[in-house]
């Protein structure tokens, strides 16, 4: 390399910049720390809830969320440091695979790193640190699935399990104080998919007025839509077709055409085209034999006059995703083109009885004893939108942890329990290893220890003598014991019904391992200069 005067030759553009060593890692650790201590105060059953405000304009009000669900909370974030960023996307991974732990994967990946950092400033190499921790995440994952437990899924036992699982998962959300009502109806409305993991078949409508008591499940599926005027309100034995087809006959589908005409009796002529078109295409629809027409488009009075003169009740407009719901839970298929009559047995939807409800103010209709009776509606009610939107919340991640448990089957106690025993595993394992290597694995069983240490501090209760004594009862043997966030004490988590689902903690060790490890390995960081806009 050529050095001109002592100067190196500058290898990035102008207004580009670079970290290297000691600089980059700070900035790495010092933003994943910020995010995992942003949300930490989240965490377990004493959690604080958190306002997300944006600042647009004309957004201040109308757009604000409350709530303590990690995943919502860093999905409304907009961050620069790239490891912060890194940490955010392992919570909406979590999220999308087990559906709850959003919160516990971005503080344990926190936590790892602050133990990283204390290693790396007593000059450990980070290879040695990440070499640690893979052994003591093995270790971990090891004793994690040696104490899980399984029951046959058609037991009274496996019953009692998702219960209990659910109100763990709910204890932690605004429903906390209704969590044995939420926690039946949850299980009710999953143990109904028969083992099938689609959750297009539970319904979820948020309707304000009334108390959060109020709301309760429903057999069968809710349109939020009405039945057309002019058509029966209740059609029992209902043969269904769903469509999604322009039913408006006034409109020349070429785009862009002009038709010059020179008296009106013409245009009454392309009217009338248009109206046998239409007329023509009805015929075909009826050749289907259908009870109830379900309309993905407008439906023009023209073509719904035929269809109700024939006694086919019409929905119209039915929004994209209600009609894919009711496709799917009576059976039917959507069509577009209605050219194939002798495939209506395999088309056509069924169920027992549509008719038209009112749920507070509001009409809508309702599909009882669909053809796949896995279907069914939970109906939200509360005081405002945003507890609306929060009790949606945590009813789904409830819903997505036991649909992760009916298939995954393996259940582990709360309470904090399963990171004290890999805490416990990897502290056993750190004391037949050799080198640097064992100060990591140390760090990763304190790491883990800090998740039911962040659990009690914010329950308020008194964390290094809960932990000590939670310590102590594993070494006598007693593999129960638990926090007890009601008295804050150490408790038998048996007795008291806590659960949780193995997958999610699974996901969640090997998740907030993995970034912390990527995170780790950084020594380099380049921000790129922005491209200019050249003037014309």
């Amino acid at each position: 390399m050529d050095i001109v005067g002592n100067v190196l030759p500058q290898v990035l553009k102008d207004e580009a910049t670079e970290d290297k060593g000691e600089m980059a890692r700070l900035q790495s650790f010092v933003g994943a720390i910020a995010v995992a201590d942003l949300v930490k105060t989240t965490l377990g059953p004493k959690g604080m809830d958190k306002i997300l405000k944006p600042t647009g304009p004309g957004q201040e009000m109308t757009h604000i969320t409350v709530t303590n669900d990690g995943a919502t909370i860093l999905k409304s974030m907009y961050v620069e440091n790239p490891a912060a960023k890194i940490l955010i996307e392992i919570s909406k991974t979590q999220d999308e695979e087990v559906g709850d732990g959003t919160t516990t994967v971005a503080v344990l990946a926190g936590e790892l790193l602050r133990e990283g950092e204390k290693l790396i400033q007593k000059r450990i190499h980070p290879q040695h640190v990440i070499a640690g921790w893979r052994i003591a995440r093995d270790v971990a994952l090891k004793r994690l699935r040696d104490i899980s437990t399984e029951n046959d899924i058609n037991s009274q036992e496996f019953h009692d399990d998702l219960v209990k699982i659910a109100r763990t998962t709910l204890s932690s959300k605004l429903i906390t104080t209704d969590r044995d009502y939420f926690a039946d109806l949850c299980v009710k409305a999953v143990l109904r998919l028969k083992g099938s993991s689609n959750l297009d078949y539970i319904q979820i409508i948020k309707l304000p007025g009334g108390t959060i008591r109020d709301s309760y499940l429903d057999d069968g599926f809710i349109l939020k839509k009405q039945i057309t005027i002019g058509c029966k309100r209740r059609i029992e034995n209902a043969k269904i077709l769903v469509a999604n087809t322009a039913m408006d006959y006034d409109k020349i589908k070429i785009y862009g055409t002009k038709v010059k005409v020179n008296s009106m009796d013409k245009v009454a002529e392309i009217e009338a085209a248009e109206k046998e078109k239409m007329k023509h295409k009805v015929d075909k629809i009826l050749k289907y034999q259908p009870t109830v027409f379900v309309n993905r488009q407008l439906i023009y009075n023209y073509p719904e006059q035929l269809l109700a003169d024939s006694g086919i009740t019409v929905i119209e407009h039915a929004d994209f995703e209600g009609m894919e719901r009711v496709a799917a839970a009576t059976g039917a298929e959507i069509l577009s083109t209605f050219d194939a009559p002798e495939r209506s047995q395999q088309v056509l939807g069924h169920c027992d009885l549509i008719e038209e409800i009112m749920i507070g103010e509001e009409k809508m209709i309702k599909f009882t004893g669909c053809k796949k009776n896995e279907a069914c509606t939970i109906v939200l009610r509360g005081a405002s939108t945003h507890i609306l939107d929060e009790v949606d919340r945590s009813i789904h991640d409830a819903l997505c942890v036991l649909i992760t448990t009916v298939k995954n089957k393996r259940v582990v106690w709360g309470g904090g329990n399963s990171e004290m025993q890999m805490a416990a595993a990897c502290e056993e394992e750190a004391k037949k290893v050799q080198g640097k290597q064992a100060f990591a694995i140390e760090a990763f069983a304190r790491a883990l220890r800090q998740i039911p240490t962040i659990i009690c501090d914010n329950g308020g209760y008194d964390s290094a003598e809960l932990i000590q004594n939670f310590k102590v009862e594993l070494q006598k043997g007693n593999q129960t014991c638990g926090l007890n966030m009601i008295d804050g004490t150490i408790g038998n988590m048996n007795e008291l019904g806590v659960k949780e689902c193995l997958r999610v903690k699974e996901q969640a060790l090997m998740a907030a391992s993995e970034a912390a490890e990527l995170i780790m390995r950084v020594d380099n960081i380049v921000k790129c200069a922005p491209r200019k806009r050249e003037r014309a």
